[in-house]
């Protein structure tokens, strides 16, 4: 193995809820469960709640007056893992994960001295909570969008979890995750830091 397979791994996590803290989000809490499986990878990062920071409309990487987005850009910039998470709502992703997406478009002008965005290389997973159907269309949108961007994604990519139609339990408020949901979140995790080693150690070409 080389070095730059074994170095550690970094993750960062943008919750999408559209609700700040203190408030408990189910998003919140996947996001978290995906985290700490990529942890027992050996992955190190943290959870960062958009709500919770002023983050501007647009797309560039920084619209100023107090935008807060730089400093959300220079976590995802610094990190090899990007884990998006996001509720449905109406049966898409959260207006929080689409203003994500938005800025993250600002990559795509955005590149090194041999002509790459700066996110090649990175890989993204999605995480989706939602009490109806529409977990593989919202997946489907932010995958399209992260690669769009740069990012790579791993096979089986997302985790998720969706109740009954037209019921009011929330995955937070469940006894325990279920099964599938955690063997998602386990596949998830291992496939992602396995495509992120290869990625670091075998870089993609120059554009």
């Amino acid at each position: 193995m080389t070095t730059s397979e074994s170095a550690p791994l970094r993750a960062v996590a943008l919750v999408c809820t559209l609700s700040p803290s203190p408030a408990p989000s189910s998003s919140h809490l996947l996001a978290e469960q995906t985290m700490a499986a990529l942890g027992e990878h050996g992955v190190i990062g943290k959870v960062v709640r958009i709500a919770d920071h002023d983050v501007h409309a647009g797309i560039g990487t920084d619209m100023g007056n107090g935008d807060a987005w730089p400093a959300v850009r220079e976590a995802v910039l610094g990190s090899d893992i990007l884990v998006l998470s996001t509720p449905i709502w109406l049966g898409h992703p959260s207006s929080t994960a689409q203003r994500v997406m938005e800025r993250l478009n600002a990559e795509m002008s955005e590149t090194d001295d041999e002509g790459r965005m700066l996110t090649y290389g990175k890989v993204a997973a999605v995480c989706v909570v939602g009490n109806e159907d529409g977990a593989h269309k919202v997946s489907a949108d932010l995958f399209q969008g992260l690669n769009d961007v740069g990012f790579s994604l791993a096979p089986n990519a997302v985790t998720y979890w969706v109740g009954e139609a037209m019921h009011k339990t929330d995955y937070q408020d469940l006894d325990a995750t279920p099964e599938a949901t955690a063997a998602a979140t386990a596949t998830l995790a291992a496939n992602t830091v396995h495509l992120a080693r290869r990625l670091k150690s075998a870089p993609y070409p120059a554009s």
